[in-house]
């Protein structure tokens, strides 16, 4: 039986239950239950902190596992990661006073406070900077006005907290995160029943990405709107009853679909429906 590992709280949680619900697997927990079993797929689901997903699908105890890139990268030994999913995006940076003029290039002999103290090693190094990095669970943008820290580093999503505490973001980002499905290693993934799950969970994630547009044009705009709604491979293009006239129907990208469908309609086409779609496997 495949097992896999869901986070068991925060915003991590309740997205990667959608995304496997929506797959046709059965996750949903009534309580604060630590395992369920979806029998009629053959898969065992394990509730775990975040943090703690990488490690144990790392070390094979878990065979798929869905955390944060972040979470996963501050691993001691990562997991393998094998897809992105598209939510709990966020940005790791660094943060400094505002307006101390301190880039990542001066922090040689500074104090960098973090949660992540494996990425932030390793991005130091990589930088060739020797700074002393100081592991905190919390509150990391405090840690500069209690005098821990000369620095920070943490997880960005507005910068909202990090300005509240007098501290301004430098540099370019550290890692973009997101949520991600992890394995043990290729091997692993490619069993038989892994990549049925996969393959399930990557069809709820394009769906999520596109949307169906359909739309009646006039043949003489045709060319012109079928360049604006290319689809995958290409649009299905319909005769209708009035010669002049043509219906399509393509798959678009939901970012974006709305000055698509402006567009069209300065080209003249009428009844453009843009429909959510389920799942797919493109």
């Amino acid at each position: 039986m495949l097992k896999i590992a869901l986070p068991n709280k925060g915003s991590l949680s309740d997205g990667a239950v959608s995304v496997v619900s929506e797959a046709g697997y059965d996750c949903k927990r009534s309580g604060k239950e630590l395992e369920k079993t979806d029998a009629a797929n053959g898969v065992e689901f394990f509730f775990l902190r975040p943090r703690d997903i990488a490690v144990y699908v790392a070390r094979g105890v878990i065979d798929l596992g869905i955390t944060g890139r972040d979470l996963n990268e501050d691993a001691q030994a990562p997991a393998l990661e094998v897809l992105p999913l598209g939510f709990g995006k966020s940005s790791f940076r660094y943060a400094v006073p505002a307006g101390s003029g301190l880039k990542p290039e001066d922090f040689g002999g500074k104090r960098i406070a973090c949660s992540y103290r494996n990425i932030v090693e390793r991005d130091l190094k990589r930088r060739g900077v020797a700074a002393t990095v100081v592991r905190v669970d919390g509150a990391v943008e405090i840690s500069v006005k209690l005098g821990v820290a000369d620095a920070v580093a943490d997880v960005v999503e507005s910068g909202a907290t990090l300005r509240s505490a007098g501290l301004e973001v430098v540099g370019e980002p550290v890692m973009q995160s997101e949520a991600v499905v992890v394995a043990r290693d290729a091997e692993t993934a490619a069993r038989p029943e892994a990549v049925r799950f996969l393959h399930r969970i990557k069809g709820i994630v394009v769906a999520r990405a596109y949307e169906m547009l359909e739309y009646d044009i006039p043949r003489a705009a045709l060319e012109q709107a079928v360049v604006l709604t290319p689809g995958i491979e290409s649009p299905t293009v319909a005769p209708l009853n009035d010669p002049d006239w043509a219906a399509v129907k393509a798959l678009c990208l939901r970012k974006g679909i709305a000055e698509t469908m402006d567009k069209l309609e300065a080209l003249g086409a009428k009844g453009i429906v843009a429909t959510p779609i389920r799942a797919a496997r493109i």
